[in-house]
């Protein structure tokens, strides 16, 4: 317990006075590294987090969640469907892929062909995407590709264009590639420019009759209504469907997000350093706090006062210095946070620069996601230095000697 003369003290010590101004100079400058290191370290934490949760999305935008592949069988959907892990699921969607050539006039283009059926395509989240354009379902003989590819290529809705498969067919002269003319019915928009320069999407019928491809070499997409907990979701899936090759969005896009993490981790050990090195000039102040103080701490001493009510009082202090610029800090990293954007634009237009351009960090804003448990985390973190450093001055000032304080001041 703190008693109400131990309160009064820490609170009289805390005030300013024009005597103490080094001192004052010190505090100061412990308030405002504290509180800055704090700052930044939230800002750091919640982009970063935001970046991973807004490439997350894009990708399962443009991806399934996980996808179930049979080595020699057609795939049971109804497995799936009496099992545990059908309330978590939101579509399975059979598809097919193959390679190809698009060529349009005197442009040809190497593209990476999807297939689906007419009435799942229209599942697609990249089809309920709202930059999505033109007809939402795939019939047969029909197309979509990317705005950008459309662009490139000078081509609008209801165009024709041909596609060349790698298998063949023979003729009266020979064996030649299988080639078919698609009309675009639609532009869809992921947000990646390596998928938008090379996917396109046509009905699975086509797509199979062209390529030769059997029903067992369909694959079977699966969206779930919360894919965050990816590994886990995939633990339930193998328990369904033993025999079969499944990878999810996690185990696509592994060296991207493994980076991701490290990064982030090495931020925050870093970034970490600012408000330990700026918790140390605590040590300092009080430090100088119990040596302007030793003849007050005599007087206390002498009147009575414990030991260990001289290390609560310049503990306090310390504690109380940490603590309120851990509050100012974290104030301070969430509306930067949440303001970033507009800060990054601001920023932009007084300077005339761009930063983080979107074909680099596939972003069309600065993204930002508040972690109570990192904000949680940073705070006790910044607390518990602020408390150890402020142990060894509270010690010192409680083992003075009385009579030689009061015999020298």
């Amino acid at each position: 317990m703190i008693s109400n003369l131990e309160k009064e003290i820490t609170f009289r010590y805390l005030k300013t006075r024009k005597k103490d101004g080094f001192l004052n100079v010190i505090t100061i400058f412990s308030f405002i590294g504290i509180s800055l290191g704090v700052a930044v370290l939230i800002i750091v934490m919640s982009v970063m987090n935001g970046f991973r949760s807004d490439l997350i999305k894009k990708i399962n935008g443009f991806n399934s969640h996980a996808t179930i592949q049979s080595y020699e069988e057609k795939l049971n959907l109804k497995k799936i469907k009496s099992s545990n892990i059908n309330n978590q699921i939101d579509e399975a969607i059979f598809s097919n892929n193959g390679e190809g050539i698009l060529i349009n006039r005197n442009i040809s283009k190497g593209v990476l062909i999807r297939g689906y059926k007419k009435d799942d395509f229209n599942k697609l989240r990249i089809v309920q995407n709202k930059d999505f354009l033109g007809n939402k379902l795939l019939d047969k003989g029909e197309i979509s590709i990317s705005r950008e590819m459309g662009y490139d290529l000078n081509l609008k809705i209801n165009d024709k264009l041909s596609l060349i498969f790698p298998s063949s067919e023979d003729t009266l002269v020979g064996s030649f590639p299988k080639q078919k003319t698609f009309q675009i019915k639609s532009f869809y928009n992921s947000g990646f420019n390596d998928f938008d320069k090379y996917i396109v999407f046509i009905n699975i019928s086509d797509l199979e009759n062209q390529l030769d491809l059997k029903f067992e070499n369909r694959f079977l997409e699966i969206y779930f209504k919360d894919p965050t907990d990816i590994d886990k979701l995939k633990y339930e899936l193998a328990r369904v469907y033993p025999e079969e090759l499944i990878y999810t969005w996690s185990d696509l896009n592994k060296p991207l997000f493994l980076a991701l993490k490290v990064e982030r981790n090495v931020m925050f050990i870093i970034l970490s350093l600012i408000i330990i090195v700026a918790a140390f000039n605590i040590v300092s102040g009080l430090t100088i706090l119990v040596k302007n103080k030793t003849r007050e701490i005599a007087i206390l001493k002498s009147i009575g006062v414990k030991n260990h009510s001289i290390r609560k009082i310049f503990f306090l202090v310390g504690f109380i210095i940490g603590t309120s610029a851990t509050i100012f800090g974290v104030i301070l990293g969430i509306m930067f946070s949440i303001y970033i954007e507009n800060i990054r634009q601001f920023i932009s237009n007084l300077f005339n620069i761009t930063l983080f351009p979107e074909e680099i960090y596939f972003l069309s804003k600065m993204p930002y996601e508040l972690d109570i448990k990192s904000i949680f985390l940073i705070s006790i973190c910044s607390i518990i230095s602020t408390c150890l450093v402020s142990l060894f001055p509270a010690i010192k000032a409680s083992n003075l000697d009385t009579i030689k304080s009061l015999k020298y001041e």
